[in-house]
């Protein structure tokens, strides 16, 4: 069982920059796949990026250039650097784990962070 707390939600305007954390209950690199998701009201979640154990990142192609994935310098923390934000960013924001199991995947989600984006 993984367990993950976000942390580094809030309020800020339109261009401003937040910084999330994950904080992972064991060292991010026993894990397959770190993710940041969103989700807003009506809406399915969305994968806003993601990095594997060996540094491959992936991102949702429209918020590439934005926002940044990073392992933290824990080795249990990874982080989203979102700059420029604009208020269609607004949600939720949910850390995730994917960790193979066997042939299936077995995924762990934080409770969730929210980030608020004014215009």
């Amino acid at each position: 069982q993984v367990q993950l707390v976000e942390s580094g939600g809030g309020l800020v305007q339109a261009g401003e920059s937040l910084r999330l954390s994950c904080l992972a209950s064991e060292s991010i690199f026993s894990i397959n796949t770190m993710g940041w998701y969103r989700q807003v009201p009506g809406k399915q979640r969305e994968l806003v990026a993601s990095i594997t154990s060996g540094g491959s990142t992936n991102y949702a192609a429209s918020l590439q250039g934005r926002f940044a994935i990073s392992r933290g310098n824990a080795k249990n923390t990874v982080d989203l650097q979102m700059d420029n934000l604009k208020p269609e960013d607004t949600g939720v924001y949910y850390c995730n784990a994917r960790r193979a199991w066997g042939s299936a995947w077995v995924e762990y989600w934080g409770q969730g962070t929210q980030v608020t984006v004014s215009s």
